[in-house]
């Protein structure tokens, strides 16, 4: 996460419930919930190498959930590299990201399982506030979570302005959905010049 998590807390007086982090990897934010006394986490992470780290990091407490999420309930094919600790994975295919980070090599695919959040059957009661990572795949992931956005306040997303993996989302096509159902990007940091994280806040 590129943005100051406590920071934007602090600053935005976010009252977090309960978190959904989509794209957990090893769950490194774990720790920063704890900090802020969030109790309700779910995680989800497709592949089963960051899956069994993650498992393993974060213990006892929190929801875990081996599937990628989308706009489908199907199986699917990723793009997967170790040299980034598998990070950079991602549904779709590597464009500019592969002459940006040349060292980063997507050398095979795993087939994971896709489902939409809306399916998964999470109580929304205790949760208003999403996490993602996904590599450009996030517009999809929102597609597939419309029902969900209506109990969520918060939204950090990593954002694109450039198409880093094929046809991936940019942030202007973030900002028209999501404002749709009241959220306004109130923060942004940016790495490399085209990919960082935004703070989406849904307007009261």
């Amino acid at each position: 996460m590129l943005l100051d998590f406590n920071g934007l807390v602090e600053k935005h007086k976010m009252e977090i419930k309960g978190v959904i982090h989509i794209g957990a990897h090893h769950g490194q934010e774990n720790t920063l919930y704890k900090q802020n006394n969030i109790k309700n986490i779910v995680y989800f992470e497709p592949l089963q190498s960051n899956f069994d780290v993650l498992k393993h990091n974060v213990g006892e407490g929190p929801l875990l959930f081996n599937c990628a999420l989308g706009n489908d309930e199907k199986e699917i094919e990723m793009f997967v590299e170790t040299a980034n600790m598998g990070q950079s994975s991602s549904v779709l295919e590597p464009a500019l990201h592969a002459t940006q980070y040349p060292h980063i090599v997507f050398d095979r695919k795993e087939k994971v399982s896709m489902r939409k959040l809306d399916n998964i059957g999470l109580e929304m009661e205790n949760y208003n506030f999403i996490n993602i990572d996904v590599q450009g795949y996030e517009l999809e992931v929102f597609k597939g979570s419309i029902n969900t956005l209506s109990h969520i306040d918060y939204i950090i997303a990593e954002i694109n302005r450039e198409e880093l993996y094929k046809n991936c989302s940019q942030i202007s096509d973030l900002k028209e959905f999501l404002s749709e159902y009241g959220f306004e990007l109130v923060e942004e940091a940016w790495i490399g010049g085209n990919w960082g994280d935004g703070l989406f806040i849904k307007k009261k």
